[in-house]
This record gives C-alpha cells, sequence and structure tokens, in this order.
C-alpha cells in the first residue's frame, strides 16, 4: 500500500488451503520482496519482484517455526532466525551460516543502516531482552535489561540514520512502543494503549513509524483472535496515530521501503 493507506495490491496468492505467506521484507531497493512462506515447495524463504511475477524459494526453513527474514541495508545478504539461532544467507541462496557468537535462543533479527550490527531478541537473566552484535567482532550487547519476569522486550528495528532502535515491550501482558538510543540508553514509551501495539518499522526519512494494533478491535474479541489488528503510524515520538486498514482480517508485521514504480514511500 502507499504510505496512506491507499492503493492497497495484494502480491502473493495461495493455490492451496496450506499454503501462506508472511513476514516480508522489502530490499533496499524497493525490486523484491523477501518472505516466509508454506507454497508449493514446503516451508522456506521465498523471494520475489514487487512487480509480481516468479516467486522463488531461497532456503528452507523448518515448518511451524519463524524465520522473521530481513534484509541487509545493501541488498546482498538476509538474515533470518531458525531453531532457535540466527543466520545469513546470500541474496542468491548461496552460502548459509550461523552467526557462532549469539546466545541461544535467538531470534528477530534487525541489520544497522550501516550493516555493521544486528539487534536480535534473545532471553536474557529473567526474560526476553534485546541485544546487538557486531558482525566484524562478533562482540555481542545487551540493550535491554530488567530484573521483572513480567517484562519483555521484542521487535527491534533501527532508525534510518543508526542512531536510535524501535522496539515493543510487553508489561504485564500489555504490549507498546518504545524507543531507546542504538547503545540502549534513554528509553522512551511511545504508546500507551490498552490494546496490543507492535512490531514497529520505521518510514526511510525516519518521520514515522508504522505498528500493528489491537487497539480497536471489539471489546468482545478475545485476546487470541487475530482477526482484529490493523495497521497505524505515528510520528516518530509517539504522537498523531493514524489509522491505515480496517478489516476483521490480520494486518500485521508491517515492513516500510520504497517502490520504484511510483517513486513514493510505501509499506
Amino acid at each position: 500500500m502507499d504510505s496512506d493507506g491507499s492503493a492497497e495490491r495484494q502480491l502473493t496468492f495461495a493455490t492451496q488451503p496450506e499454503e501462506f505467506s508472511r513476514t516480508p521484507d522489502l530490499s533496499p531497493d524497493g525490486d523484491r520482496l523477501i518472505f516466509q512462506g508454506n507454497r508449493g515447495q514446503g516451508w522456506g524463504l521465498y523471494v520475489m519482484h514487487c512487480s509480481g511475477g516468479d516467486v522463488v524459494r531461497l532456503v528452507d526453513v523448518v515448518a511451524g517455526q519463524p524465520a522473521q527474514p530481513a534484509w541487509s541495508p545493501d541488498g546482498r545478504q538476509i538474515a533470518f532466525a531458525q531453531s532457535g539461532a540466527i543466520f545469513i544467507v546470500e541474496a542468491d541462496g548461496s552460502n548459509v551460516r550461523k552467526i557462532e557468537s549469539l546466545p541461544d535462543p535467538s531470534s528477530g533479527p534487525s541489520w544497522s543502516p550501516d550493516g555493521k550490527h544486528i539487534a536480535f531478541v534473545s532471553k536474557g537473566a529473567v526474560t526476553w531482552e534485546i541485544f546487538a552484535v557486531e558482525l566484524g567482532s562478533a562482540l555481542v550487547r545487551q540493550l535491554t535489561r530488567t530484573t521483572n519476569a513480567s517484562i519483555s522486550s521484542q521487535g527491534p528495528a533501527w532508525s534510518p540514520d543508526g542512531s536510535k532502535i524501535s522496539f515493543d515491550r510487553a508489561q504485564d501482558g500489555n504490549f507498546d512502543i518504545y524507543v531507546m538510543n542504538a547503545d540502549g540508553t534513554g528509553i522512551v514509551r511511545l504508546t500507551q494503549d490498552q490494546g496490543v501495539d507492535a512490531r514497529p518499522a520505521w518510514s526511510p526519512d525516519g518521520r514515522s513509524i508504522v505498528f500493528h494494533s489491537t487497539r480497536d478491535r471489539p471489546q468482545s474479541a478475545t485476546s487470541d483472535d487475530f482477526d482484529f489488528f490493523d495497521l497505524y503510524v505515528m510520528t516518530g515520538d509517539g504522537s498523531n496515530v493514524r489509522r491505515l486498514t480496517s478489516n476483521q482480517y490480520f494486518d500485521g508485521h508491517p515492513t516500510w521501503g520504497r517502490l520504484p514504480a511510483n517513486g513514493q514511500h510505501n509499506r
């Protein structure tokens, strides 16, 4: 869709009931889409041109596990999670290798804009925390830290200038969006809502954040009902929240990029 929620178009189509496509990520040049799917060739990471056309299987993944693929800033590599570890694969599907220095389990990879670091989620001393690894040195740093087992931090996303990381945090069962400096300092809460606000993604200019939320779901819906997630966008300081989608299906895991077809920022 366009960044104002208009011109929504479908890119993948299931031909069998068991097929699906999820957790997409746009390549930096806006030409290709990587996503996890279960298609005619089974569970894997698939790549396609954003204009449509053939879907190519890039690498196998374990059935039932979220892979959360993410393009490197130069478009040459893709990071993904699998079996409690994070791997990197070349964009042509070759040279799959595990990042060996990470704690186990690790998931949710997000590249820094300079391609030198990957933020990820792993189990800290008592709960899920956000870490970052420097790829050149394999140095791992813990960015969030809490002694409260009811708090967990997930879904890290680097800002385009690399200075900040947005993420979602669950506290006493309530998810909201937060932002911190890239070194883990200066944590600020951006949303405060009774619904689930999660999976933030920055606009290319760094001014806005898109996320999925249940904030407007009917009171009769249960917490396990995923049919009432919609996409919302807000400015980087948490103000001016606007709803982008409205239907009784799961609209979630947004990615924000620039599609070359019309020159606009798109998700």
